[in-house]
């Protein structure tokens, strides 16, 4: 209901203030643009899908060969316990639990082309378990909004633009990412644990998520012992062998228990296509929304409105000429890809500006794309509560990354 009334009221909002634009400042290129607008993001939710086509039918087949093979049973079994407590809902050791594990190893280690197929796949096996098909389950907006806070332990291509736009040090904001996207993390969690009354404080729970405070804080100390110039090539080289050696223990599992993997492969990928299809609609929708709004000058009110109230508390505001990135990404990953971009370009890779733009970049996830995709590929229409939890650790993600950036870089 929530998404329903924010995807009219972008459409709303930019007709208002086009039309006060064309009759206050005859500007009568205006209408021109919107109307571009929507057609040039309708085209470009129809390519982001296709595009998507061959990453999902590969790593669905994979998931396949992983399926039948064994690996994903293994999976299950290690981050049950978890699961079981956070999932209820879920039966325990069912092989989704596989799927989102995997969904998010990948999330955390900045591989987003890998992210995605696995999520979605995470999302069909959870709609054969919801009773109400066209309603989101209360798993799958726990699912969603772990997701879209965006834990990322490497995030590899910020330090890659970094790179390329001459930082003396690209990975210097690799801690501070850390910090905010575990506190967006946290926060998502609590607000769903609430909805759905999951008590927190289980011994099981706690001990896992201790864990993963143990391995954040372990990498931390790793990478602040060896040069800054090695961050950035040791988390990438380490990335992509972390993510093909699972390919090849998928593959390799499944050898030694006679799977015939070529087939099990082909069955799997045969989804990948259908579901690419799929979505085409429900991103469509919300990118053509996303862009009026932006054209039409909205985006730039709304954060020029919140730098000159955060300017009235008196409070500092050398973040704000950053905001643009904050606020576009929740709606739009290549949209804050490209402020980012700017915003390093305009006032210098390495000042204040560039790092907090990188910061707000890697803080948080593309809620909207996110939600329009995976709930659109199993076809749920009412979301519930799933975008109220994501925007609250959207905008914890926020605060955090400020907070981390005035810390180190200020």
């Amino acid at each position: 209901m929530v998404l329903n009334y924010l995807w009219a009221a972008f459409f709303l909002i930019a007709f208002a203030i086009a039309l006060f634009q064309l009759i206050v400042f005859r500007d009568v290129e205006i209408f021109q643009k919107l109307v571009a607008s929507t057609f040039d993001n309708a085209k470009l939710g129809f390519e982001i899908s296709l595009g998507l086509t061959g990453v999902m039918t590969l790593w669905l087949g994979l998931m396949k060969v992983g399926e039948q093979g064994g690996i994903i049973a293994i999976f299950s079994r290690l981050v049950g316990p978890f699961f079981n407590r956070l999932f209820p809902e879920i039966p325990k050791n069912h092989p989704v639990f596989g799927s989102i594990l995997m969904n998010f190893s990948a999330n955390m280690l900045g591989l987003d082309n890998a992210a995605t197929p696995l999520g979605l796949k995470a999302m069909k096996e959870m709609q054969e378990l919801n009773p109400i098909k066209d309603r989101a389950s209360n798993a799958q907006i726990m699912f969603l909004v772990l997701n879209t806070s965006g834990l990322t332990i490497i995030p590899i291509s910020i330090m890659v633009f970094r790179a390329q736009l001459g930082a003396a040090d690209p990975s210097d904001i690799f801690i501070p990412i850390l910090l905010a996207t575990f506190f967006s993390t946290i926060v998502g969690l609590i607000a769903v644990a609430l909805y759905q009354r999951i008590n927190l404080f289980q011994p099981v729970i706690m001990a896992y998520i201790g864990t993963l405070l143990l391995l954040i804080a372990g990498l931390i100390y790793y990478f602040n012992t060896i040069p800054q110039e090695q961050v950035s090539v040791i988390s990438q080289v380490a990335s992509n062998v972390i993510l093909f050696s699972i390919i090849i223990s998928f593959v390799g599992l499944a050898l030694i228990r006679k799977v015939n993997v070529y087939e099990a492969f082909i069955e799997g990928a045969k989804e990948g296509f259908s579901v690419a299809i799929t979505i085409i609609p429900y991103l469509v929708a919300i990118l053509v929304a996303i862009g009026v709004f932006r054209t039409s000058g909205a985006l730039d009110l709304l954060v020029d409105g919140m730098g000159y109230l955060i300017a009235l508390t008196g409070l500092n505001t050398d973040f704000a000429p950053a905001l643009p990135v904050a606020i576009m990404k929740p709606l739009s990953g290549s949209g804050a890809r490209g402020l980012m971009v700017e915003a390093m370009t305009t006032y210098g890779v390495d000042s204040f500006v560039g790092r907090m733009a990188s910061v707000f970049q890697g803080s948080t996830e593309t809620t909207f794309y996110i939600l329009a995709v995976y709930f659109g590929s199993v076809g749920i229409k009412r979301t519930r509560y799933a975008l109220t939890c994501g925007l609250i650790a959207d905008l914890a993600g926020i605060i955090a990354a400020i907070f981390m950036a005035y810390l180190f870089f200020h």
